[in-house]
This record gives C-alpha cells, structure tokens and sequence, in this order.
C-alpha cells in the first residue's frame, strides 16, 4: 500500500514540476508553430486555414499532417498553398511546398523560403509512456481565432493501435483494411483537440522536445468506425515516422 502511495505521489510531483514549466516552454514553441492552409488573392476569404504544422531542422522545413494539404489547388485562380503566422506582432504568410508525404502515417513535410523560423526539437516517441502529461499547441477552429496559436494539454492515456478489427465484415472500408493489414501504434490523448488542431507538435512540458503530430481526422477513421458519433478522444502519431520521412530526403 505505501509503495503504490509512493508511486502516486511521485507521478503527481513530476506532474506538477512539468507544469510548472510549461509557461516558458509554450513562449519558445508558439512562433515555430504556423497556420497550414491556402490562399487567393481574389477569394473572400483569401486566406483559409486547413491545419496546423511546425517548423524543423533548418527553419525552412515544416511537419504537418499530410490531410491538412489540399487534394487540387485551382492554381488557375492563383491559388497556392501557403503557411500563416504572426512575427513581430504583424501577420505572415509564406508559400509553401510539398517535399515529401508519408500517407500510410499521415505525415508531410513542406518547405518554405525567406528567413528561417525558429525550430522545434524531435523527441524519441519510443520512450513515451502511458500517464505521461504532454502539451499541444496550434490553430484548433482555423481562422476563428485568428493567428494566435492554442495550447492545451493533457496525459497520455492510452498507447493503442491505430486501427482495431470489426465485429463485421461491412464496417470493413478499403482504408480500414490497409491499415489493419499495415497496423501501428497512435497516442490516445485526455485532452481536446479540434480539426485545425491537425499537424500540432505533441510536446514534452519542460524541454519542448516533440515526440507527436496531433491528428484528428486519419486516425479517428479508423479507431472509430463503429461509432455514429465521433468521440471527444484525441489521437497523435508518434513523431518517429517524421524522423523517416525526414532521413528519406537527407535531412536527419
């Protein structure tokens, strides 16, 4: 009994020690974190944010999910894809372009020009653990709330696989069997996140070391077929699968 008290009591004091730095910590991330969206110049809104995403490595190259880009972009009206974010108190927006995608993860990288923003540092996801507490940050309802990131945060409740076997076979989706037959693991969150949340840096509360990409679409598809309503559950994909894609393009 006093061992399992002192386990308890552990875990609370390391919960309460990350929290406390967690203010400083969300003042270096907020301005590596961008709106991820598109935009045109005769469209009203020109702007329209689709998720969020952060920058790495050089400054140059952002993560994101790869369900945040859009499908076609009617170049022939001008449109482009674009990231969003304030700097010196004033609104930017930057072209982006797509590098590489990593669709079965639901990961992409882009790369933008002009001067570098400041970057994020990856954790290792393998040593994450269930009752961990991690914070998010990002653009949870899109343009709402304008360019002023979000930061929630909440434990890691479960570490689960991203797709679970139905009890029939017409839940079954083409999607669905992919990732059945191809199965890995996802961070279950206790914590809310929104569709702009999509592409948000999962962060350890003291050193701000990203070991996730928040994402509320690609695995819900999966972990929630069965339901006729979408739960509140949030999900992240541990951030090793950026790492791959960023070795396949000589950036690791």
């Amino acid at each position: 009994m006093m061992n399992r008290l002192g386990v308890l009591v552990g875990g609370w004091l390391l919960a309460v020690a990350a929290l406390a730095g967690l203010p400083e910590t969300v003042v270096r991330v907020k301005p590596a974190v961008v709106a991820v969206g598109t935009y045109q110049r005769t469209r009203a809104p020109a702007a329209v944010f689709r998720g969020t995403g952060f920058a790495v490595v050089d400054g140059l190259h952002l993560l994101t999910n790869a369900h945040v880009l859009p499908e076609k972009l009617a170049a022939d009206k001008g449109e482009i894809l674009a990231v969003f974010f304030k700097a010196e108190g004033r609104d930017r927006l930057r072209r982006a372009e797509v590098v590489a995608v990593d669709r079965p993860h639901d990961v992409a990288l882009l790369r933008i020009g002009g001067k570098p923003l400041p970057t994020l540092s990856l954790g290792d996801s393998e040593r994450v653990r269930e009752g961990a507490l991690y914070a998010f940050t990002g653009y949870p309802i899109g343009m709402v709330l304008g360019l002023y990131p979000v930061t929630h945060r909440g434990i890691v409740s479960s570490i689960t696989p991203i797709a679970i076997p139905v009890p029939r076979a017409g839940f079954l989706d083409p999607k669905l069997l992919r990732r059945l037959n191809r199965p890995y693991r996802v961070f279950q969150l206790d914590a809310t996140a929104y569709p702009g949340n999509s592409g948000s840096p999962l962060y350890d509360p003291e050193t701000g070391a990203v070991v996730g990409i928040i994402n509320k679409v690609f695995v819900k598809e999966s972990k929630e077929n069965l339901l006729s309503k979408p739960s509140g559950i949030s999900y992240a994909i541990p951030i090793r699968y950026a790492e791959r894609l960023l070795r396949q393009v000589g950036l690791r």
